[in-house]
């Protein structure tokens, strides 16, 4: 039988496990994916954890994950517009694409790029949809200075590439080791909060825009509402994708994947990795049968770009 990541409770990643499962089979509608790649997802931690049961509780036993790329291996009723054998990216909401296979609205799916891994399509959705959600939420011009929190993260490095195409001047938190990359696609990159001893993020951040900041993208949390309000964006300018209680308690923007969730949101962003308009990094790999020490590397939040299964 096919295997697939199933949990039955709340708790860390040892609620994690993979499991013989039925091959599940596509209703009216739908189709049946043999998975190629599933990314992994921050969001997915606070889920399994818990601290999100009150937004989006899970109903045991659960499965996992929402990204995934893969080949059409059988079409339910009413299907037309792909055929088995076809290679394709898409997204699930019933937390299932951590498996070799998967049942996926057929029109939640759309065509994979040829010149494109499978391990980069495989973990687009959730961080493409969010960051294009996010930076459309700020709605950036050619004369916008924009920051991006964890700009090179899974979200925020298709943020502050997005952030660009829009024709901003974009500065990019994050720390040391990943300056370079963002200075290669064209981002002013300033050191995090905890990176040097004795100076502060919004020094640092004014340093670069003696100007000033229009508007502010955060993709991490942990008080950066606070750093883009105390360097004078406006709350109508500032968009979390992690910080609800700060959304709610200063009115800031709180858009991300929900808002951008279609296949003609993850078809344009194939397009632009296609045309090589767009960079998704995968910092690493793991087989599905690791989906623990993939969870780890996650938590400790230093990657960049995503992290995928492979099962």
């Amino acid at each position: 039988m096919p295997a697939a990541v199933i949990l039955n409770e709340y708790g860390d990643v040892d609620v994690l496990n993979v499991v013989d499962v039925p091959r599940p089979a596509p209703g009216p509608g739908q189709v049946l994916v043999r998975v190629r790649a599933a990314g992994i997802n921050p969001v997915e931690i606070k889920i399994r954890d818990g601290d999100l049961r009150n937004r989006w509780p899970s109903t045991f036993p659960s499965g996992q994950g929402s990204d995934f790329a893969g080949t059409v291996v059988e079409l339910g009723d009413g299907v037309t517009t792909t055929e088995v054998g076809d290679s394709v990216i898409g997204f699930v909401h019933t937390r299932s694409s951590h498996a070799e296979f998967v049942v996926a609205e057929a029109e939640n799916i759309v065509p994979k790029p040829d010149n494109v891994t499978w391990e980069t399509v495989g973990g687009l959705y959730v961080v493409g949809t969010s960051a294009y959600a996010a930076v459309r939420a700020v709605g950036l011009t050619p004369s916008d200075t924009v920051v991006v929190s964890a700009a090179a993260g899974g979200v925020g490095s298709l943020a502050v590439q997005l952030a660009k195409h829009a024709g901003a001047t974009v500065i990019g938190i994050a720390g040391p080791a990943n300056h370079e990359w963002l200075t290669a696609h064209g981002v002013i990159p300033v050191a995090h909060g905890d990176a040097v001893d004795g100076d502060r993020v919004v020094d640092r951040i004014r340093a670069v825009a003696p100007n000033g900041v229009d508007a502010f993208v955060d993709t991490y949390g942990g008080g950066y509402v606070e750093i883009a309000l105390e360097l004078g964006v406006p709350a109508d300018r500032i968009n979390t994708i992690v910080d609800f209680a700060a959304a709610e308690k200063y009115g800031v923007q709180a858009k991300g994947n929900s808002e951008a969730a279609t296949a003609d949101v993850l078809a344009e962003l194939a397009g632009l990795l296609s045309k090589g308009e767009l960079e998704l990094p995968v910092a690493a790999v793991y087989p599905l049968s690791d989906v623990r020490a993939a969870y780890r590397e996650l938590a400790r939040g230093h990657t960049r770009g995503k992290i995928v299964l492979l099962p």
